[in-house]
């Protein structure tokens, strides 16, 4: 039986867009509550009864969502225009070579918008 499974996590972090437009909100920094969920699939272990441990998965994704946590955004390594889009890429690129079963990735800076990457 092949199933998904989606585990959340929550940072809170700041950010600025520098492309968009002089005058545009999100030129000026601002922060948000950010929601990530990061979704694996795979064949259940009919031994274990389990695609995955959701501990394993937090065992690679913890500490990148930790690395958000409290920090502009801009600042880090390949997130100079950290827009939700470049984010949740910028996540698959980090998370998945540790999570081959990595499937999809969702950011949602508010809880009414949201961008979804998928394998």
């Amino acid at each position: 039986m092949r199933t998904r499974l989606g585990l959340d996590y929550h940072f809170e972090a700041a950010h600025f867009l520098p492309n968009v437009a002089d005058g545009h909100k999100c030129k000026r920094m601002h922060g948000h509550s950010y929601t990530v969920v990061v979704t694996v699939e795979g064949e259940v272990d009919p031994a274990m009864g389990w695609v995955i441990d959701f501990g394993d998965i937090d065992v690679v994704v913890g500490p990148v969502i930790a690395g958000l946590d409290h920090r502009l955004l801009n600042e880090l390594p390949g997130l100079a225009n950290p827009t939700s889009e470049l984010l949740a890429a910028w996540l698959w690129n980090t998370i998945k070579p540790a999570l081959p079963i990595l499937a999809e990735i969702s950011v949602s800076e508010t809880p009414a918008s949201r961008c979804v990457v998928r394998g």
